[in-house]
């Protein structure tokens, strides 16, 4: 264990250190479904949370508490839940919050699985989310009412990469009674939405947390800083009788334990109803990842800055979009929330528009084209024929996405090598 507070050091030492019976340093596979209680009354302190620990794998798992204590460390939260995917992390981070006939405000600017998530299966649930644009933060205010149970964002939104203003909306809604959930996906390490005000972070550990494009996984983080009980009729799934949990109320039920209301009913709620759990190999090889992020970061960065300088000098760009190319408040804001870099993800347009997009991914032999970001190696896509596809052309256009828009997660490649494979393809697309 350590008390380092630099990422590098939890990257590698926070949650574990050594198996105590064998002496192993690399986390086990725990491939377990279920654990041996000590005896009865063991047992029925664990199921009635009066005792922390392992009743079954869809709940909580050794292997995967690592990874969660980690997260939660570099985050620096006070406690993390691991599931099954990135998606499961949003839908839980709002389900959490939110029933029948409530409402989320949320940043138009979204990656478009999370779009059609909530403008369509949160909206059949009885969910209803409210979309504004974040460039007025008081657009959340205006778009909030008495059922209003949470605010939403992206940090680095994907693919309109114009940074969120984290702490002017948190601010916002902290004085309402309203939490912020901060996907922060796109940027760990180079953002930290909590030192902001945030109150909820997810991500999606497929991306940049496990970096190997390997495994699927997500994560939520809770910064056990925010008064879930100061306006409690904000919050009534932590603040009154829980009929799935023996009428617990959850700002009560866990103040024994510390700050973790919110983390504790996601898992023993949504979680073990629900079960989307995390593999705990999943889990492990995340771990792997996570590992090497306070390497891989400032790289990606670097290699992604060194081609939006090559596409605004080239002719037949017609537009770079990347935090470094935009608008001085835009910059300013980038500048502000994110330390170390601008990440790895970038769009740029062709002057042919979307034949020409089309045609430049098809010539591609580096790059790889397929649906992810955040992997070691440099892939693209165009997202309106894909990851965005299922959004009405006005719905692309709000989250950023023209026809002719190609976006470029960067990798570790050798820089020469990426913009060598970039500017075959721009030839062979024509431009």
């Amino acid at each position: 264990m350590t008390n380092s507070l630099h990422p590098e050091t939890l990257a590698l030492h926070a949650g574990w250190r050594a198996d105590p019976t064998t002496g192993a340093v690399a986390p086990p596979i725990y491939q377990t479904t279920s654990y041996q209680f000590k005896n009865t009354e063991h047992a029925a302190n664990l199921f009635a949370l009066s005792e922390l620990g392992n009743i079954y794998t869809r709940i909580m798992n050794p292997t995967t508490d690592i990874l969660e204590q980690r997260i939660a460390a570099l985050e620096g939260g006070v406690a993390a839940l691991a599931v099954a995917s990135g998606q499961a992390a949003s839908a839980f981070a709002i389900q959490n919050l939110a029933r029948a006939g409530d409402n989320v405000v949320s940043s138009t600017d979204l990656y478009g699985g999370t779009w059609n998530l909530f403008a369509n299966t949160l909206k059949d649930q009885g969910i209803e989310v409210r979309f504004v644009d974040p460039a007025d933060p008081q657009a959340f205010v205006r778009a909030s009412d008495d059922r209003t149970r949470a605010w939403y964002a992206e940090t680095l939104p994907n693919p309109k990469l114009r940074v969120f203003p984290i702490g002017e909306v948190a601010a916002l809604g902290r004085a309402l009674g309203i939490p912020l959930i901060v996907d922060n996906t796109a940027a760990p390490l180079l953002a930290r939405p909590f030192d902001h005000g945030a109150a909820i972070v997810v991500y999606s550990a497929t991306k940049y947390i496990g970096g190997h494009g390997t495994s699927i996984g997500g994560l939520i983080v809770d910064s056990g800083t925010f008064d879930w009980e100061a306006k409690p009729e904000r919050s009534p799934t932590l603040n009154t009788p829980d009929a799935s949990y023996h009428g617990a109320v959850w700002t009560q039920a866990v103040k024994p334990l510390g700050p973790i209301a919110y983390i504790l009913r996601a898992r023993t709620v949504l979680l073990r109803d629900l079960g989307a759990a995390l593999s705990p190999t999943n889990a492990f090889h995340i771990l792997q990842g996570l590992e090497t992020l306070p390497l891989r970061m400032p790289r990606h960065s670097s290699n992604t800055q060194a081609v939006v300088d090559y596409l605004k000098k080239r002719k037949g760009i017609t537009k770079v979009i990347h935090p470094s190319a935009q608008d001085s408040e835009a910059r300013a804001r980038a500048d502000k929330y994110l330390k170390g870099g601008y990440g790895g993800l970038l769009g740029f347009e062709l002057e042919g528009g979307r034949d020409a997009g089309r045609a430049f991914i098809d010539n591609l032999k580096l790059l790889y084209h397929v649906a992810n970001i955040g992997d070691a190696r440099s892939l693209a896509i165009h997202p309106a024929s894909t990851t965005h596809s299922q959004l009405s052309e006005a719905d692309q256009i709000a989250t950023g996405v023209s026809p002719g828009y190609v976006r470029l997660s960067i990798g570790l490649e050798h820089i020469d090598d990426i913009i060598a494979d970039i500017e075959q393809a721009l030839v062979a697309a024509g431009a």
